[in-house]
């Protein structure tokens, strides 16, 4: 399975694995699943670094470098996916994670989060 992480559940992959739940635990080292990450993971990660926020408080840079060299693939940013926040529900405010829902939506794969408004979205989303 195709799984694209959260950027939540990418930082605590890298940075904090024990904030992990379980599940998402288990799907990460399953090794007959693909875990990608977005590139509006870590344009988030590097916005809101910069604004000084605690939880986003890695190295954007070095998160990719080392998501890829751990077997991330990364799933970049296509107009497709952008285009495609115009036809999700109002169910959340955020900008990156609409993106996130979006691009699992077009591209057919599991969006796995923690995050339980996420988690009401309709489509290919995993709440763990």
């Amino acid at each position: 399975m195709k799984l694209l992480l959260d950027t939540h559940l990418l930082l605590w992959a890298a940075g904090d694995p024990d904030r992990l739940p379980a599940e998402a635990r288990a799907l990460i080292a399953d090794e007959d699943n693909a875990l990608l990450f977005s590139a509006a993971s870590l344009w988030e990660i590097a916005i809101k670094s910069g604004l000084g926020r605690e939880d986003f408080s890695a190295d954007a840079r070095l998160l990719r470098r080392g998501l890829i060299d751990n077997g991330y693939g990364e799933l970049p940013v296509a107009s497709e996916h952008a285009v495609a926040i115009a036809g999700l529900p109002p169910i959340h405010r955020d900008p990156f994670d609409r993106l996130l829902v979006a691009q699992a939506t077009v591209e057919g794969i599991t969006l796995l989060t923690s995050d339980e408004v996420v988690g009401r979205y309709p489509g290919p989303i995993r709440k763990v």
